[in-house]
């Protein structure tokens, strides 16, 4: 079977079923949109049912619905457990859209549309690569399509518990990161955990005029704003003491390169020392995303009694959650100016991740990439960001090997407006998975 021509066969359909997809704004955070993931995962069902999968939508807990696909393959042969969400993140300010965002459209080399590729484009990987075999499939898949992945994946461990034996797999493959550019795939092999929280700073039991007591009482937003500026030295490094950094992979990323794909304005410094990889792989970071205080619009000649803001962490691999949060809550409690009041609230944590990516599924991986991408060897990258329910999976199957894959690349810009899937790499990713497959089975 010559597996490249079948997946390039296969592609004009999943494509069309991706796009099925797409247009079910799956919003997993809005309550608005309960029917919608329920579409979602009724879709999915479907899909995979129709190339002759036994299916079931199932929820634990109350959490959001979940696809369950099983196909027993040939006596002996190993099982692989395709993961992919069909749930998606809210769309933003419409106005900074090109496109309607659940109204898949091509633009150059992509598909524009929230969800066509986090992670949607995900499910149709595994759906090319299962459709490439034309129901003769060489090993035992199972397919986890999870619905709330964009909220933490709040019941995830409570599934894998509850349906522990039926998920059971030699390998699984996590389609959910990223290549490390366009033309040259990569497997993740370790990922930052988070810890965040809510800090409120406290100088006054109500409000008074800033021209009567300004100059000697202290208003919280300027207590709040010395405090948050403590979280950092003057580099721009973090300066919370007793967090964890590691060593980080061997790979450059030019300057040129991290500030046109971040999107860093001319004359802004980048922030830290060391690697950029070691900065954003294998480093903490951390930084304020909320800030709760007196709108200008609604501001007078009032010293402010209270202000919060919500600091977000992320966290090396080797570090714990546990420790991360002690440490963060200490230095906020502990570094407050002129003896302001403070209460941190925890909020949500996800431990990081280091993978050995070392074996036979990742020699079979390596091998299916590089014939998918044309030669090209697979980088092994790290991600800055956090995808909690990683540990979770190893956690539950100590014995399998996890691979962590992806469909998007650097300008995909998931989670943020015009996200977009780059068609070139979404059909290299399924000829990968497919050959994938294929070596698995041996």
């Amino acid at each position: 079977m010559d597996l490249r021509q079948r997946v390039t066969d296969v592609l004009p359909s999943v494509r069309a079923d991706l796009e099925r997809l797409v247009r079910i704004p799956s919003v997993s955070a809005l309550p608005d949109h309960a029917d919608d993931v329920r579409r979602s995962a009724q879709l999915t069902a479907e899909l995979f049912a129709a190339e002759g999968f036994e299916v079931e939508i199932l929820t634990v807990d109350g959490g959001a619905p979940a696809v369950l696909a099983t196909r027993a393959g040939p006596a002996g042969a190993p099982t692989v457990l395709l993961y992919a969400h069909h749930d998606v993140q809210p769309v933003g300010d419409l106005a900074d859209w090109e496109s309607e965002p659940f109204a898949p459209t091509e633009r150059g080399e992509r598909l524009f549309a929230r969800g066509a590729a986090d992670d949607k484009a995900g499910i149709a990987a595994h759906l090319a690569a299962v459709r490439a075999f034309d129901g003769d499939l060489p090993l035992g898949v199972t397919v986890l399509v999870e619905g709330e992945e964009e909220i933490g994946s709040p019941t995830l461990e409570s599934f894998l518990d509850a349906h522990r034996e039926r998920l059971r797999a030699d390998v699984i493959v996590i389609a959910d990161s990223a290549n490390w550019d366009i033309g040259t795939p990569a497997l993740t092999t370790s990922l930052r955990g988070l810890v965040d929280c809510v800090v409120e700073v406290r100088t006054l039991r109500h409000g008074v005029h800033s021209g009567m007591w300004g100059g000697v009482v202290p208003d919280a937003v300027t207590a709040l704003c010395r405090l948050l500026a403590t979280l950092h030295d003057a580099d721009g490094n973090v300066a919370v003491e007793g967090l964890i950094s590691a060593p980080a992979a061997d790979v450059d990323y030019p300057e040129d390169r991290l500030r046109a794909e971040a999107g860093v304005l001319d004359g802004v410094e980048l922030i830290g020392d060391g690697s950029f990889v070691e900065r954003l792989w294998t480093r903490p970071a951390i930084a304020v995303i909320g800030l709760d205080a007196t709108s200008i619009h609604d501001a007078s000649n009032t010293l402010v009694p209270v202000a919060r803001a919500k600091v977000s962490g992320r966290i090396a691999p080797g570090d714990t959650t546990e420790n991360a949060m002690a440490c963060l809550r200490r230095h906020l409690e502990t570094h407050a100016p002129w003896g302001a009041q403070v209460t941190v609230t925890e909020g949500d944590h996800g431990e990081p991740t280091r993978i050995d990516a070392t074996g036979p599924a990742y020699d079979a991986a390596r091998a299916a990439f590089r014939d998918a991408w044309g030669g090209t060897t697979p980088v092994d990258m790290g991600v800055g960001g956090s995808i909690p329910f990683i540990a979770a999976f190893r956690e539950a199957f100590p014995e399998a090997a996890v691979l962590v894959t992806g469909v998007e690349d650097p300008d995909t810009r998931a989670h943020g407006a015009n996200e977009g899937l780059h068609l070139g790499e979404f059909a290299r990713v399924c000829h990968a998975e497919a050959l994938l497959l294929r070596n698995l089975a041996g």
